[in-house]
């Protein structure tokens, strides 16, 4: 029986950051994982975990015609090239162009919409051109997962995909024994605002610069803290010039990239993200897992890990003033109810977002996809 399975996505940090236990668990069963995403400082991680990798160039933010038709063709030769049973693809583009190759070769694959991405925020000519290639190319996917009700209910009420193709995960879940709650908290005279993501300014950013800066005026104890990458492609994405800028006016400190994200979320104090939309944000999960109180904008996605009130608060996207109150209104909390939040955030991640929900999920879906396959295969072979 064929037992290899692609997992692809638009860069290997991405599947080596989000994916790996996964991996891991399906290799356990005796599945052939390969990795699939474009060359970067991750891509040789894989090897140690006796994973195979194909590096596949992809233009990740690019919307032109003639590559897009390469990536197409690069994903049918490599599919037809490995045969998988079956495909796991993340990731918009990857969603999309990998279900189209999978469909042209027969091939079962299960797609996973973990966020809309920018094209879904503002409404243009491109959302229409991306709405219509989800819809040629969710037709035949095995299942399409999603990561919350509201980019569920978008999808199924626009046309997108077939209702009874789609299920709810409780995003991409968090490995709730790596991230724990720190045993003895350190406390120091500053309090520290940490924002985990990408450096856009969709992920609300300048409102969060915006808001520390006139809580400074206030509180110059307290310290504003970034810590995720600086990406020039993307056309929401912050400049390094903007970034020095503000390291220059001491309003931010900029952390740069870790893979120890769980050492500067437990040096937190709270950890915060006025993103406009989101999946379900992973940084969220892993700081809720390891204790910390949120404050998270009142949006698709981010207010799925926030109980107002219990673990953390919920703010305006894109209002500078009601984000500073929310900031402040943390800020003035006794010691005893922010660590009261942090136990309620860990409480809810415990319940509804443990990674092992999702690999469960997953492995229920991939023994009947190759059950069936199989008795295909007894009945006609």
């Amino acid at each position: 029986m064929n037992k290899k399975i692609i997992i692809i996505a638009n860069t290997s940090w991405y599947l080596f950051n989000f994916r790996l236990n996964l991996m891991l668990h399906l290799k356990s069963l005796g599945y052939d994982i390969i990795a699939v995403a474009p060359l970067d400082d991750y891509s040789n991680r894989f090897s140690v975990h006796g994973i195979q990798f194909n590096a596949l160039p992809m233009d990740n933010k690019g919307t032109h015609p003639l590559k897009d038709s390469l990536l197409i063709a690069r994903l049918t030769g490599l599919f037809f090239k490995i045969k998988p049973a079956i495909i796991l693809s993340y990731t918009p583009k990857c969603n999309i162009y990998s279900s189209l190759a999978a469909s042209f070769l027969n091939i079962s694959i299960i797609n996973n919409v973990s966020g809309l991405g920018t094209a879904f925020i503002k409404e243009n000519l491109i959302t229409k051109i991306v709405e219509w290639l989800y819809i040629v190319s969710l037709r035949k996917s095995a299942k399409v997962f999603f990561q919350n009700k509201d980019d569920l209910a978008l999808f199924i009420d626009k046309g997108l995909v077939k209702a009874e193709l789609t299920d709810l995960l409780p995003g991409s879940g968090v490995d709730i024994n790596r991230f724990t709650p720190i045993e003895n908290p350190i406390f120091s005279n500053k309090f520290v605002f940490l924002l985990v993501a990408r450096m856009l300014k969709d992920k609300g950013v300048v409102e969060l610069i915006d808001a520390a800066r006139l809580l400074k005026t206030q509180y110059p104890y307290i310290e504003c803290q970034l810590l995720g990458f600086l990406e020039a492609k993307n056309p929401s994405a912050i400049s390094q010039e903007e970034m020095q800028a503000w390291i220059d006016e001491g309003v931010v400190n900029y952390l740069g990239v870790s893979d120890s994200v769980v050492y500067f979320l437990r040096l937190a104090d709270c950890v915060v993200l006025p993103s406009y939309r989101e999946g379900v944000p992973r940084s969220l999960l892993e700081a809720a897992s390891v204790g910390k109180p949120i404050i998270t904008t009142n949006a698709v996605g981010c207010r799925e890990v926030v109980d107002d009130g219990i673990n953390g608060f919920l703010c305006e996207p894109q209002s500078v003033s009601d984000l500073k109150d929310k900031m402040e209104k943390m800020l003035l909390l006794s010691e005893a109810d922010r660590l009261q939040m942090g136990r309620n955030g860990r409480e809810k991640v415990l319940e509804q977002f443990d990674e092992q929900i999702v690999i469960n999920k997953y492995l229920e879906l991939i023994n009947a996809i190759t059950r069936s396959k199989f008795t295909h295969y007894e009945i006609n072979g």
